[in-house]
């Protein structure tokens, strides 16, 4: 299970670190990419800027995408990520502290596979956390990614 990646689409460091902090406490010691804005994701996923030695065919086991997000915003990555065929059915988990019904609506509109409320409370958060890696690390299966460039 610890060798398969998360991006973590995150640009408060305080949720960064909570989030980190949430699944090390519960023993997902899988890598853990960061990338703190829209643009910075969209360049570890299409393997651009300073990610363009990355094989873009290795995809992460699960994309866990704010959606407020300085540069590109989460729901701008999640239509690029849906309108791309190399990366059409990755796994993305919106996990937000948006409590807007439109960001929901679009959000599942754009094809995410799940989208989390992040809890303010830090035992709830560790627990969110803790189903969403059980589901999405352990249980789920990927879909394979396409094996061309």
């Amino acid at each position: 299970m610890d060798d398969k990646v998360i991006l973590l689409v995150e640009d408060n460091p305080d949720d960064e670190a909570l989030t980190l902090r949430a699944l090390k406490k519960n023993n997902f010691m899988n890598e853990v990419v960061v990338a703190r804005d829209g643009a910075e994701a969209l360049d570890y996923l299409f393997a651009m800027n300073r990610y363009a030695a990355r094989d873009i065919r290795e995809w992460p086991a699960v994309v866990l995408l704010d959606l407020k997000l300085p540069k590109v915003s989460g729901l701008e990555v999640l239509r690029k990520i849906r309108s791309d065929e190399r990366t059409r059915a990755m796994s993305v988990v919106i996990l937000t502290s948006s409590k807007e019904e439109q960001d929901v609506t679009e959000s599942y509109d754009l094809g995410v596979n799940s989208y989390v409320r992040k809890p303010v409370d830090f035992a709830k958060f560790v627990e969110a956390v803790k189903q969403i890696g059980l589901y999405w690390l352990l249980l789920n299966e990927p879909p394979i990614p396409p094996r061309r460039a």
